[in-house]
């Protein structure tokens, strides 16, 4: 199998970066779950002050399964959080609830990276799916146009991590400017808001890391294959 060979060592950093990222994101929310805030409020209670200080009263706050699963549906136009962020009353599971109210805002005033990234997600999901049946299909049969085919849509797979960290980075951004804004936490509190969503943008950067060298590998292969 040509995903076996020698060329996996191009992976190896971003994978190290990723399980590292991974780590850091889950012990950094984990240490601030246990940070209540001085006003006590919950993570969905934070939510929905957010989203009707901003006009965005129609956007619900639903709780989701799952942990850290939280995440705001553009396309319905709802807003979801996991147990853990949706009952906490911690920094840290304030912290996220701003971050998705933080995507919500985006989506109403009509962040450009925003409509881009979600503008290409049929394309995403296609080819993040298609890609590696062509390549399979590709290698095994030695038809090279198969193979350029699954690396121009699995391209689009890195182009979509690229702009999903500026997005990220943006709703981080304006979810620490309302929650310090608003008074929703304090100085030594937002500090820890600020390294749970630090931790989170790592993940970002490790998923950009992780395509780009998959990506490369590829080419490589596709190449060496030739």
């Amino acid at each position: 199998m040509f995903y076996f060979d020698s060329s996996i060592i191009i992976l190896i950093p971003a994978l190290l970066v990723a399980i590292w990222a991974q780590y850091k994101v889950s012990s950094t929310f984990n240490k601030y779950s246990r940070y209540g805030s001085h006003n006590g409020y919950t993570g969905a209670q934070v939510a929905r002050m957010l989203l009707d200080g901003s006009g965005l009263y129609d956007v619900p706050v639903e709780l989701i399964p799952g942990k850290l699963s939280d995440h705001y549906d553009p396309s319905k136009r709802v807003m979801r959080l996991s147990q853990d962020v949706y009952y906490g009353n911690s920094v840290a599971s304030i912290g996220v609830a701003a971050h998705e109210t933080g995507h919500a805002i985006q989506h109403k005033n009509g962040y450009v990276p925003l409509i881009i990234r979600n503008s290409i997600v049929p394309v995403v999901n296609f080819g993040s799916n298609a890609s590696w049946i062509l390549l399979l299909a590709g290698f095994i049969l030695g038809i090279r146009g198969l193979v350029n085919l699954g690396i121009i849509l699995f391209t689009s797979v890195v182009l979509f991590q690229i702009i999903t960290l500026p997005v990220e980075l943006n709703a981080s951004k304006r979810a620490l400017r309302m929650l310090e804004g608003k008074n929703i936490l304090y100085s030594g509190e937002l500090s820890g808001a600020r390294s749970v969503l630090s931790a989170a943008a790592m993940t970002y950067v490790a998923a950009i890391l992780t395509s780009i060298a998959n990506l490369l590998r590829l080419i490589y292969i596709s190449r060496d294959r030739n």
